[in-house]
């Protein structure tokens, strides 16, 4: 017999993401999932730069504190799911097993879900890199990971298994919180309309505090209450795939109309098709209703077939980048820091334009965002920080051209200070599409990856 209604929470909308409101969802909110967001393009290739310095790491960062935290509420029926896996799920599975049998926990079963690792098979289909419009093989530098987005089928399979704490790689952000709706309620195959909405109510849960009132407050326009104690949302969802999506009374943050609205439509180019491995959603019709204080009813979506080909983030090794910053102030400051940017584009041009593969100057609090496109100052800013940064194929150079934006300490204009330097090797993230048929995604139990 299948539920009428589950209760799915969001346990973190990013890699490095506050546990603490997630830990009141797993006391409070009476969940049978939490589901945890952890990854980015930007995650992701960090990650990978992790298990290419060493193979046993490349999970979260996270993944001990959230497993001792959260294992005990799974020991005691709350189930997990998260793609904190990153680049290796079975590195991290068999860390999160030593940490259950150190917590003397015995209702723990884990599942590892792997195959979003691709980098075979993107090596011999040698796709077209959406970036460059280019085949991969064209790509300058060294690939070295490439991840396809991988939907919930893996999930449900490991929830029919048993598992209770469920890690993947790049599973899909909706994924993780439509794969318990699979399973739960039994839909079908092919039924594109419940999984439609169920991707919906997985899109508003997935970054997390963004519709509990972050990355929303703009005051005066956008009040929000609490934002130094925001409440992660929870879904309250109905075999039909409609819900209610909700955050705690005691939370800080609040769950409206408008959130929601705000929710819907970040990250999504086409709202008549927002494309995932599961399925398309069709948000065009979805209508939403504030139906209590912190209770948003969601209703009236729809989807279409999933998709062909899936995409995939590919990373290369390009080189390494040098920075430098220096800061000015007080009278003159903007003009200081155009002078000393001046002499570092002269020393630029005489001793590292040749070693460069890309090279730009900043100044921030004016035009490091827009760039060009910035206006200029039309009030001399008080205090302004010259910031400039140069990609080249050796660390060698990197960390020389990091030193020389250091220099102005005495070559540049008067006053500069607060110096800061970095040199790190750059993993470029690019796009590409591959055939799902092309991707073999398996689940296995802990007994599986440990033999």
């Amino acid at each position: 017999m299948t539920k009428k209604t589950i209760r799915i929470g969001c346990g973190s909308g990013y890699a490095e993401d506050n546990l603490d409101p997630a830990i009141e969802l797993a006391k409070k909110a009476d969940l049978d999932y939490l589901c945890f967001d952890s990854l980015a393009e930007r995650t992701l290739s960090m990650a990978q730069m992790r298990k290419l310095n060493d193979p046993n790491t490349g999970y979260d960062i996270r993944l001990e504190q959230l497993a001792r935290t959260f294992l005990p509420y799974v020991d005691k029926g709350l189930k997990i799911i998260g793609n904190m896996g990153a680049a290796n799920p079975d590195a991290a599975i068999r860390r999160v097993q030593e940490i259950a049998e150190e917590l003397n926990l015995t209702n723990i079963r884990l599942a590892a879900i792997t195959g979003d690792d691709v980098l075979d098979q993107i090596k011999e289909k040698d796709p077209i890199i959406l970036e460059t419009g280019k085949p991969l093989s064209e790509l300058n530098g060294t690939i070295v990971s490439a991840n396809a987005y991988v939907g919930a089928d893996a999930i449900v399979e490991a929830l029919e298994n048993g598992a209770n704490f469920i890690i993947g790689g790049r599973l899909a952000d909706p994924s993780l919180f439509l794969g318990p709706m699979i399973y739960e309620f039994g839909w079908a195959e092919e039924d594109w309309e419940r999984k439609g909405k169920g991707i919906i109510i997985g899109h508003l849960l997935e970054c997390g505090t963004h519709v509990t009132g972050g990355n929303y407050a703009d005051p005066p326009y956008r009040v929000v209450p609490g934002l130094d104690r925001l409440g992660l949302p929870y879904a309250v969802v109905e075999e039909s795939g409609d819900g209610v999506i909700s955050i705690l009374d005691d939370a800080g943050g609040i769950m409206t109309v408008d959130t929601c609205k705000s929710q819907l439509v970040y990250e999504v180019h086409d709202p008549e098709n927002y494309i995932t491995p599961d399925g398309i959603a069709d948000l065009k019709n979805v209508t939403v209703k504030q139906v209590g204080k912190n209770d948003v009813l969601v209703e009236n979506g729809t989807g279409k077939p999933r998709p062909k080909k899936l995409k995939v983030l590919v990373g290369v090794l390009e080189g390494y980048i040098g920075e430098g910053e220096m800061s000015y102030a007080g009278p003159g400051a903007y003009e200081r820091a155009l002078l000393s940017q001046d002499t570092l584009k002269k020393r630029f041009d005489r001793l590292y334009k040749d070693h460069s593969l890309e090279i730009r100057y900043d100044i921030i609090g004016v035009n490091s965002i827009h760039g060009a496109s910035a206006p200029t100052p039309s009030e001399p800013p008080y205090e302004v920080r010259l910031r400039s940064a140069m990609r080249t194929e050796t660390k060698e150079i990197a960390d020389a051209w990091a030193h020389e934006v250091e220099l102005l300490y005495l070559l540049g204009a008067a006053g500069g200070g607060g110096n800061r330097r970095s040199v790190k090797q750059v993993l470029a993230m690019y796009s590409a599409f591959l055939d799902a048929s092309d991707v073999k995604l398996t689940v296995s139990m802990i007994e599986e990856v440990l033999k």
